[in-house]
């Protein structure tokens, strides 16, 4: 699975990179259709000290998956958005076994 981060408006360092690759591959082991996935970080200009967002693309064939988190650190947001797409991953696979 191909695993692009972008960091917005400020420079990520190693330890935050490596922390969300690890996450992200952890989800190809649940699926081993994923494609891609895009990984998006951001500052939020607001005054509240939960102004960290992450936000990640997952590129599945035939459809994509996506969830976005606002938290004080950019791993606790990392931690939520892999989660979510830990459950939309089970719908995704649950429904196709339906069909």
């Amino acid at each position: 699975m191909n695993i692009q981060i972008h960091s917005l408006k400020f420079d990520a360092d190693k330890k935050l990179l490596d922390f969300i690759e690890t996450k992200v591959s952890k989800l190809a082991h649940m699926n081993d259709n994923l494609i891609s996935a895009e990984v998006f970080l951001r500052l939020d200009k607001s005054d509240v000290q939960a102004n960290k967002i992450t936000e990640i693309k997952l590129e599945l064939p035939r459809t994509s998956l996506f969830a976005k988190k606002q938290c004080k650190t950019f791993e606790e947001a990392t931690d939520q958005v892999v989660d979510a797409l830990r459950k939309q991953i089970t719908k995704q696979k649950d429904k196709v076994r339906k069909v």
